[in-house]
């Protein structure tokens, strides 16, 4: 099997910076973690925000730290930073190969859309903090088999809250992907691209705030077993 990974990200409109930030690092015992992190507000404050858990989170996974103990240490990072008044969402996104497993932690209203390798969907939407105001505030943890067919689809809210104020009403992510897995629609550029075009032309052209979309497939084997990034 062959497992692709994709990201699409757009600035809010008018906004020279993204408070969304996106990190990946190796795991120690094999495979890769993805950090998506959504600062309070936008701009070059929410960057900062975001930077600061994305940088912590990173660090313990580079580690060896497991998912869950990163994201409560980044909560903890980021209350005490700034005093339990400034939020963010955090989600990881591993591919654990020492355990063969999707891990997936949320800290994060939005849900997690996956296609599962039976062909079924299904969202992770157990309700879920924001890190960085509450103490001992915990992510919630999903594992996953790794299996051909598997989908795993993590965005920040300005996804799903795209289209509110112009009229349009508003985007509905789980339906959109829904879609494109009917229409046999696998591939994580495609899908990233996808959404986030649909997203914004639900705002007229002008996002009303960051979009980030983190896309992973579980393709059957292609080519050669050379890692390209």
């Amino acid at each position: 099997m062959e497992v692709r990974v994709a990201v699409a990200k757009i600035n809010k409109y008018a906004v020279s910076e993204s408070g969304d930030t996106l990190e990946m690092v190796e795991r120690p015992h094999g495979g890769l973690s993805f950090v998506l992190v959504d600062g309070q507000r936008s701009g070059k404050s929410a960057k900062n925000i975001s930077n600061v858990v994305a940088r912590k989170a990173i660090q313990l996974l580079a580690e060896g730290v497991r998912d869950g103990a990163a994201a409560r240490a980044a909560q903890d990072y980021l209350y005490t930073y700034r005093g339990g008044k400034v939020s963010a969402t955090l989600n990881i996104l591993s591919i654990d190969m020492d355990s063969k497993t999707f891990v997936i932690s949320r800290n994060n209203e939005s849900p997690v859309i996956i296609r599962t390798c039976e062909g079924g969907l299904l969202v992770l939407n157990e309700p879920s903090e924001s890190v960085g105001v509450r103490k001992h505030t915990k992510p919630v943890i999903t594992e996953l088999p790794i299996a051909v067919g598997t989908v795993v689809i993590v965005f920040t809210d300005g996804l799903r809250h795209a289209g509110t104020l112009s009229g349009q009403g508003a985007y509905d992510p789980v339906a959109a992907a829904n879609q494109l897995f009917a229409d046999d629609i696998f591939d994580p550029t495609t899908i990233a691209d996808t959404l986030l075009n649909e997203a914004v032309a639900k705002d007229l052209g002008r996002p009303r705030d960051d979009i980030s979309l983190l896309v992973v497939s579980v393709l059957a084997a292609q080519g050669d077993p050379v890692r390209r990034l």
